[in-house]
């Protein structure tokens, strides 16, 4: 095997190496890095590519179907995914969010099963997140991440097990420029995912889990195959046994949704379920088929989970999962405690009650929580609903999904100022935030991110450009948009503290919003306002 100093050459680092970053960008580490980056960029950047060409066929009117090509998969009644891995047979209730200290302790505290720690739609990629949140998670999987911020300690509880921990890398379409390999940005996938596992995999298992993670953002099997190989070569450069990695894969794009069983199928040694990504997917829809009439949406809070194009997405995902023997675990409850308001507070717990209630009937093995508060009404839906550590016996057998299921848009519904106005408030408040550096915001009592975001600026763009006409009766065209977004700059930036960034984000979220450009991720569009690249290190040098 080749030399650390010979793989490093062509290595640079352009972000500052703080002293504490160090036990995690070691030249062994580094070296990894490039191993996988030189081994799965080339395939990587072709697949994005592959992305390119399916959204010409879909903006000329195609629409997907379940593939010819893979019917031996579907068809094939034999093959299962993976056991359940230790620590990942029992996923009731799991909280997610950013890789902050303070979060990671808060979450590892919580009364939950496992806590995903967030690099990607939760956390805004400055060098100092991504890198300060695998300093944490080194820590966490270590059980030495205790700190003191003011008068306040933060200690993880010594009086029960801890929830297992999963993380979540970069989307493949997403790059990592403070760090380059032969003069190429950084796969931010592959750095999130090859720094915490080259330091935490032995740790992990030692501590009665393992490296796993969950996979955003992937829209074929063929992107699933990817991380297939990424898993063998990291486990073989380790010596780490293969199928000790598993990975669940957040079903939150169309294609996707069109790809289950193949997913599972290439991840089959390393799978552990599927997940319900409820925000990305109606962004999907919406983006994949944004030059197509019939898919326009009404008002953002029209779209529920009950709705029929999300129902069949439940269901055959629960289908699917249970009859490959993996998990089906449902999607996010954003909402957080309104202290000051009983009666409202009472509302909304009793909605994400409804939810998770749904979600246990449905089949699924577990869910999602944004905030710690929330994890006891899900727990006692999933306690009093599930009694066993998972439901993969429940078969769905009941449950025919077709095409025409997947993308029935019959949404009942309006479009109103009100909505548009809302979409506008989500879009800049989460990009004001996001160009600060914070991933997460809440905004009327959700937990926004990245996904809900896209969903916003999605929608208006939508709008725009098939002149839709507003319950009040007024078309909405490019005019009325930027009047609108004007408006609600100023009245956002004027309720905010002084040296706000809704300026700012009112230039981007202006080119979104008339029907005209549209960038292929908001995150990739901002990317460059929060990189702070300075004099290239070496690797080797670190």
């Amino acid at each position: 095997m080749a030399s650390t100093n010979s793989i490093l050459q062509g290595v640079l680092v352009l972000g500052p190496v703080a002293e504490a970053y160090r036990k995690i960008l070691t030249p062994e580490a580094l070296a990894f890095l490039a191993l996988l980056q030189r081994s799965f960029n080339p395939t990587r950047k072709a697949l994005l590519e592959r992305r390119k060409l399916r959204q010409a066929e879909l903006d000329r009117g195609a629409l997907p179907d379940f593939l010819p090509e893979t019917r031996h998969i579907r068809e094939n009644a034999t093959w299962k995914g993976a056991p359940p891995a230790p620590g990942l047979v029992d996923r009731r209730v799991e909280i997610t969010g950013p890789t902050d200290r303070k979060m990671v302790v808060n979450a590892l505290n919580a009364e939950v099963w496992t806590y995903m720690a967030d690099f990607e739609d939760s956390s805004a990629p400055t060098w100092d997140n991504m890198v300060n949140g695998q300093v944490n998670l080194y820590d966490a999987v270590r059980r030495q991440v205790d700190f003191k911020q003011g008068p306040k300690e933060y200690k993880l509880r010594t009086d029960r097990m801890l929830p297992t921990l999963i993380v979540r890398p970069r989307g493949w379409h997403l790059e990592e420029k403070h760090v380059t390999v032969d003069g190429e940005p950084m796969s931010g996938s592959l750095f999130d995912f090859g720094l915490y596992f080259y330091h935490n995999a032995f740790e992990a298992v030692k501590h009665g889990f393992g490296p796993y993670f969950y996979l955003p953002k992937m829209e074929s099997h063929l992107e699933a195959r990817l991380w297939n190989d990424v898993f063998n070569l990291a486990q073989d450069f380790i010596g780490m046994p293969r199928g000790t990695i598993r990975g669940t894969v957040l079903i939150e794009t169309i294609l996707a949704a069109f790809e289950m069983d193949e997913i599972i199928y290439e991840l089959r040694d390393h799978s552990s379920g599927l997940n319900c990504g409820r925000w990305d997917y109606i962004f999907s829809v919406i983006k994949k088929f944004r030059q197509n009439s019939a898919f326009v949406l009404p008002d953002r809070s029209c779209v529920t989970m009950t709705v029929p194009f999300m129902d069949a997405y439940v269901k055959l995902l629960i289908q699917t999962c249970h009859k490959r023997g993996v998990h089906a675990m449902g999607g996010m409850a954003a909402q957080i405690p309104i202290k000051d308001d009983a009666a409202a507070n009472d509302k909304a717990m009793e909605g994400v009650r409804a939810d998770k209630l749904r979600e246990a009937r449905a089949g699924h093995d577990g869910t999602w929580v944004a905030h710690p508060a929330l994890a006891a009404i899900a727990t006692d839906v999933f306690n009093k609903h599930m009694p066993t550590p998972n439901q993969l016996f429940v078969r769905r057998e009941d449950v025919v999904i077709g095409p025409n299921d997947l993308l029935n848009m019959n949404v009942p519904g309006e479009i109103t100022e009100a909505g548009i106005r809302k979409n506008l408030n989500i879009g800049l408040g989460y990009m004001e935030a996001w160009v600060r550096g914070v991933g997460c915001v809440p905004i009327n009592y959700l937990m926004e991110d990245a996904a809900t975001a896209e969903v916003s600026r999605s929608q208006l763009w939508q709008w725009v450009r098939h002149g839709v006409t507003t319950a009040e009766g007024k078309r909405v065209d490019k005019t009325y948009a930027l009047k609108l977004l004007k408006e609600q700059v100023a009245e956002l930036s004027k309720a905010a503290p002084k040296g706000n960034k809704f300026q700012l984000a009112a230039q981007y979220f202006a080119t979104q919003v008339t029907g005209e450009d549209y960038a292929d991720f908001l995150t990739s569009l901002l990317y460059d306002e929060i990189t702070s690249q300075g004099n290239p290190s070496p690797a080797s040098k670190l």
